[in-house]
């Protein structure tokens, strides 16, 4: 029994565009003038079917930066669709010359992106280097040194050799799923070696008895203050947002001074019944 070929997505996809015809240069300058003329939009479109199949061709030329061929086509198919609509018919050139740069200039885009979740070549020298280096790189395999290798590719590229050695790093170094196995085994990820930065048992029992020995220690210390002492602390001191003196003031039918001056006795009384507490908290005057 034999069984059907397994059919890739892409093979599907060029069987479905090597059905559309390349033009010849006379019918596609008359596409273009029509176009461009008269937004006419079927001839537009048998424009870019008729040059889907050197999208195709220009994909496969990036095909080692890890991309799924499937999406550089799509990508470059709106280069191609972009270069359609800005193409002039009447500068004497074909339309795959002129659009060749748009359908690169989005393949790049995508790969730059899909490359790290770290930007990388945002600037236009930048990303020349992405894509020169590698090249660069193949002539200088014989180079034993490192450094000697980066010293000629940036004189063959006219880069600095700093930039030469950071884009060397970004492209040595993809991101990396945590789920990612280390290994051929798939016992060990990455996500394995994380350091747990979070508390451990003993900090987080330790953090909470203190918290309740400090609970204790106020609610004995404050027995000890008489009730505008206590009012104060409690509505001063332990509260997100305190009250102003002169509101505490008004409320007890004193002058903001003494509120002030309350506040103080207060706090003395406070760090004699909890020796820890070291020096008054800083708070919202008012």
């Amino acid at each position: 029994m034999n069984l059907p070929a397994v059919t890739s997505t892409l093979d599907l996809y060029m069987a479905e565009i090597n059905q559309f015809a390349i033009l010849s240069a006379e019918e596609e300058f008359r596409l273009a003038v029509r176009f461009k003329k008269y937004n006419d939009m079927e001839a537009a479109e048998k424009l870019v079917t008729s040059n889907l199949r050197f999208v195709v061709k220009i994909a496969h030329e990036y095909k080692k930066y890890g991309v799924k061929l499937i999406d550089l086509v799509q990508e470059g198919n709106i280069g191609l669709m972009h270069a359609v609509k800005k193409f002039d018919p009447y500068k004497g050139f074909r339309l795959i010359s002129y659009a060749v740069w748009w359908i690169r200039a989005y393949m790049h885009n995508y790969i730059i992106k899909s490359w790290s979740l770290v930007k990388i070549g945002t600037t236009q020298a930048q990303r020349r280097l992405f894509f020169k280096l590698n090249q660069v790189k193949k002539k200088l395999e014989g180079l034993s040194r490192k450094d000697s290798a980066f010293k000629e590719a940036a004189e063959l590229l006219n880069v600095k050799e700093s930039d030469i050695a950071e884009m060397d790093l970004r492209l040595n170094n993809r991101d990396v799923s945590l789920d990612a196995s280390m290994d051929d085994t798939g016992e060990s990820m990455y996500v394995d070696q994380l350091v747990d930065q979070s508390e451990s048992q003993e900090e987080t029992l330790i953090k909470k008895e203190e918290k309740a020995l400090v609970k204790k220690s106020i609610a004995g210390a404050l027995t000890k203050l008489n009730e505008r002492e206590s009012y104060i602390v409690k509505h001063r001191l332990m509260v997100d947002k305190p009250e102003t003196l002169q509101r505490i003031g008004d409320r007890f039918n004193i002058t903001r001074e003494r509120a002030r001056q309350i506040e103080k006795e207060a706090l003395k009384k406070l760090r004699t019944a909890i020796p820890y507490i070291e020096r008054e908290p800083e708070l919202t005057q008012g």
